[in-house]
Protein backbone atom coordinates (compact mmCIF):
# COMPACT_ATOMS: atom_id res chain seq x y z
CA UNK A 1 0.00 0.00 0.00
CA UNK A 2 2.94 2.60 0.79
CA UNK A 3 4.51 1.85 -2.52
CA UNK A 4 0.90 2.56 -4.19
CA UNK A 5 0.09 5.82 -1.91
CA UNK A 6 3.72 7.04 -3.37
CA UNK A 7 2.81 6.26 -6.85
CA UNK A 8 -0.29 7.97 -6.53
CA UNK A 9 1.29 11.21 -4.56
CA UNK A 10 4.61 11.22 -7.39
CA UNK A 11 1.82 10.70 -9.97
CA UNK A 12 -0.27 13.43 -8.43
CA UNK A 13 3.11 16.01 -8.20
CA UNK A 14 4.15 15.05 -11.99
CA UNK A 15 0.67 16.25 -13.15
CA UNK A 16 0.63 19.83 -10.87
CA UNK A 17 4.15 20.47 -11.70
CA UNK A 18 3.24 20.80 -16.02
CA UNK A 19 0.01 23.11 -14.92
CA UNK A 20 2.21 25.49 -12.55
CA UNK A 21 4.78 26.05 -15.61
CA UNK A 22 1.82 26.68 -17.23
CA UNK A 23 0.42 28.77 -15.32
CA UNK A 24 3.56 31.07 -14.43
CA UNK A 25 4.20 30.78 -18.01
CA UNK A 26 0.91 31.85 -19.49
CA UNK A 27 0.85 34.65 -16.07
CA UNK A 28 4.03 36.28 -17.63
CA UNK A 29 2.66 36.63 -21.15
CA UNK A 30 -0.56 38.02 -20.57
CA UNK A 31 1.13 40.63 -17.48
CA UNK A 32 4.00 41.69 -19.99
CA UNK A 33 1.52 42.22 -23.06
CA UNK A 34 -0.96 44.51 -20.59
CA UNK A 35 2.93 46.03 -19.78
CA UNK A 36 4.15 46.20 -23.29
CA UNK A 37 0.68 47.75 -24.65
CA UNK A 38 0.39 50.84 -23.11
CA UNK A 39 4.05 52.33 -24.68
CA UNK A 40 3.35 50.79 -27.52
CA UNK A 41 -0.15 52.51 -27.94
CA UNK A 42 1.72 56.07 -26.66
CA UNK A 43 4.14 55.28 -29.49
CA UNK A 44 1.45 54.69 -32.17
CA UNK A 45 -0.27 57.96 -30.96
CA UNK A 46 3.00 60.20 -30.86
CA UNK A 47 3.72 58.57 -34.70
CA UNK A 48 0.39 59.08 -36.13
CA UNK A 49 -0.24 62.87 -34.83
CA UNK A 50 0.49 64.59 -37.64
CA UNK A 51 -1.76 62.62 -39.68
CA UNK A 52 -5.03 64.13 -37.32
CA UNK A 53 -7.49 66.29 -39.71
CA UNK A 54 -7.03 69.20 -37.38
CA UNK A 55 -3.66 70.06 -38.69
CA UNK A 56 -4.42 70.85 -42.41
CA UNK A 57 -1.74 72.12 -44.24
CA UNK A 58 -1.80 74.93 -46.36
CA UNK A 59 -4.33 76.77 -44.79
CA UNK A 60 -4.42 80.52 -44.14
CA UNK A 61 -4.12 81.95 -40.62
CA UNK A 62 -6.15 84.71 -39.96
CA UNK A 63 -3.47 86.89 -37.76
CA UNK A 64 -4.26 90.23 -36.31
CA UNK A 65 -0.97 92.68 -37.73
CA UNK A 66 -2.25 96.28 -36.64
CA UNK A 67 -4.45 98.53 -35.99
CA UNK A 68 -6.03 100.46 -39.24
CA UNK A 69 -5.06 104.20 -37.19
CA UNK A 70 -1.35 102.88 -37.23
CA UNK A 71 -1.03 103.07 -41.01
CA UNK A 72 -0.41 106.64 -42.63
CA UNK A 73 -2.62 107.29 -45.57
CA UNK A 74 0.23 108.14 -47.76
CA UNK A 75 0.23 105.36 -49.56
CA UNK A 76 3.39 104.01 -48.98
CA UNK A 77 3.82 100.48 -48.13
CA UNK A 78 4.96 99.83 -44.16
CA UNK A 79 6.14 96.38 -43.60
CA UNK A 80 5.10 93.84 -40.03
CA UNK A 81 6.23 90.76 -38.97
CA UNK A 82 3.73 88.36 -38.75
CA UNK A 83 3.17 86.04 -35.33
CA UNK A 84 1.19 83.24 -34.45
CA UNK A 85 0.61 80.50 -32.23
CA UNK A 86 2.37 77.95 -33.80
CA UNK A 87 1.65 74.43 -33.23
CA UNK A 88 3.45 71.41 -34.98
CA UNK A 89 3.32 67.89 -34.45
CA UNK A 90 4.89 67.61 -30.93
CA UNK A 91 5.58 71.08 -29.68
CA UNK A 92 3.61 74.32 -29.61
CA UNK A 93 5.39 77.82 -29.44
CA UNK A 94 3.49 81.25 -28.35
CA UNK A 95 3.90 84.16 -30.74
CA UNK A 96 6.57 82.91 -33.25
CA UNK A 97 7.62 84.94 -36.18
CA UNK A 98 6.61 83.20 -38.69
CA UNK A 99 6.19 85.82 -41.51
CA UNK A 100 6.81 89.94 -42.65
CA UNK A 101 4.25 91.53 -45.19
CA UNK A 102 3.69 95.23 -46.48
CA UNK A 103 0.66 96.81 -45.71
CA UNK A 104 -0.59 99.77 -48.05
CA UNK A 105 -3.72 102.21 -47.08
CA UNK A 106 -5.40 102.53 -50.16
CA UNK A 107 -8.37 104.56 -48.51
CA UNK A 108 -9.97 105.54 -45.22
CA UNK A 109 -11.11 102.05 -44.73
CA UNK A 110 -9.03 99.61 -47.33
CA UNK A 111 -5.58 98.50 -46.98
CA UNK A 112 -3.44 96.18 -49.60
CA UNK A 113 -1.02 93.14 -48.46
CA UNK A 114 2.03 91.84 -50.15
CA UNK A 115 4.02 89.33 -49.15
CA UNK A 116 7.76 90.33 -48.45
CA UNK A 117 9.15 87.63 -50.44
CA UNK A 118 10.33 87.83 -54.00
CA UNK A 119 8.49 85.13 -56.41
CA UNK A 120 11.79 83.98 -58.20
CA UNK A 121 14.00 82.36 -55.49
CA UNK A 122 12.40 83.36 -51.90
CA UNK A 123 14.26 86.36 -50.81
CA UNK A 124 13.13 89.36 -49.35
CA UNK A 125 12.41 92.31 -51.48
CA UNK A 126 12.87 95.93 -49.85
CA UNK A 127 11.05 98.77 -50.52
CA UNK A 128 12.45 102.03 -52.42
CA UNK A 129 11.71 105.65 -52.30
CA UNK A 130 8.67 105.79 -54.46
CA UNK A 131 6.69 102.84 -52.79
CA UNK A 132 8.08 100.43 -55.44
CA UNK A 133 9.86 96.92 -54.41
CA UNK A 134 12.96 95.45 -55.55
CA UNK A 135 14.69 92.60 -54.93
CA UNK A 136 18.68 92.80 -53.91
CA UNK A 137 19.23 88.60 -55.11
CA UNK A 138 18.59 89.10 -58.98
CA UNK A 139 17.51 92.82 -59.41
CA UNK A 140 13.95 92.02 -60.09
CA UNK A 141 11.33 95.33 -59.18
CA UNK A 142 7.95 95.59 -58.54
CA UNK A 143 5.38 98.48 -58.94
CA UNK A 144 3.77 99.84 -55.70
CA UNK A 145 0.62 97.68 -56.24
CA UNK A 146 3.00 94.68 -56.18
CA UNK A 147 2.85 94.38 -60.09
CA UNK A 148 6.29 92.89 -61.78
CA UNK A 149 8.33 95.38 -64.17
CA UNK A 150 9.06 94.36 -67.50
CA UNK A 151 12.74 95.81 -66.70
CA UNK A 152 14.21 96.90 -63.73
CA UNK A 153 16.12 100.61 -63.79
CA UNK A 154 19.55 99.34 -65.20
CA UNK A 155 17.20 98.12 -68.76
CA UNK A 156 17.69 94.21 -67.70
CA UNK A 157 14.72 91.70 -67.89
CA UNK A 158 12.72 91.18 -64.53
CA UNK A 159 13.39 87.73 -64.06
CA UNK A 160 10.49 87.03 -61.40
CA UNK A 161 7.80 84.63 -62.87
CA UNK A 162 5.01 87.05 -61.27
CA UNK A 163 3.79 89.68 -59.34
CA UNK A 164 4.41 89.97 -55.69
CA UNK A 165 1.94 87.50 -53.68
CA UNK A 166 -0.98 89.81 -52.56
CA UNK A 167 -2.75 88.42 -49.07
CA UNK A 168 -6.16 88.75 -48.14
CA UNK A 169 -7.27 91.57 -45.53
CA UNK A 170 -10.00 92.15 -43.24
CA UNK A 171 -10.48 94.74 -40.99
CA UNK A 172 -12.57 94.22 -37.35
CA UNK A 173 -13.18 97.18 -35.09
CA UNK A 174 -10.36 99.23 -36.82
CA UNK A 175 -8.14 96.31 -36.57
CA UNK A 176 -6.09 95.03 -39.78
CA UNK A 177 -5.64 91.17 -40.22
CA UNK A 178 -4.20 88.81 -42.49
CA UNK A 179 -4.95 85.69 -44.16
CA UNK A 180 -1.53 84.79 -43.85
CA UNK A 181 0.13 82.51 -46.43
CA UNK A 182 3.36 81.26 -48.31
CA UNK A 183 3.67 80.53 -51.86
CA UNK A 184 5.96 78.87 -53.89
CA UNK A 185 8.46 79.99 -55.54
CA UNK A 186 9.53 80.17 -59.39
CA UNK A 187 6.04 79.29 -60.82
CA UNK A 188 4.11 81.54 -62.65
CA UNK A 189 1.16 80.16 -61.10
CA UNK A 190 0.52 81.37 -57.44
CA UNK A 191 0.63 78.22 -55.44
CA UNK A 192 0.15 77.45 -51.76
CA UNK A 193 2.88 76.40 -49.99
CA UNK A 194 2.28 72.87 -48.09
Amino acid sequence: MSDDFHDETQAESDSIEPRRCFLTKASAVVIGGVVGVVPAAAGLMTVLDPLRPERAKGESLLVPVTSLDALPADGKPRQFVIRADLVDAWNKTSNARIGAVYLVRTSETEVKCLSVICPHLGCFVVTQGDGSFKCPCHDSEFETDGSVREKNAQGQTTVSPRDLDSLDVEIRDGQVFVKYQRFRASTAEKIVQT
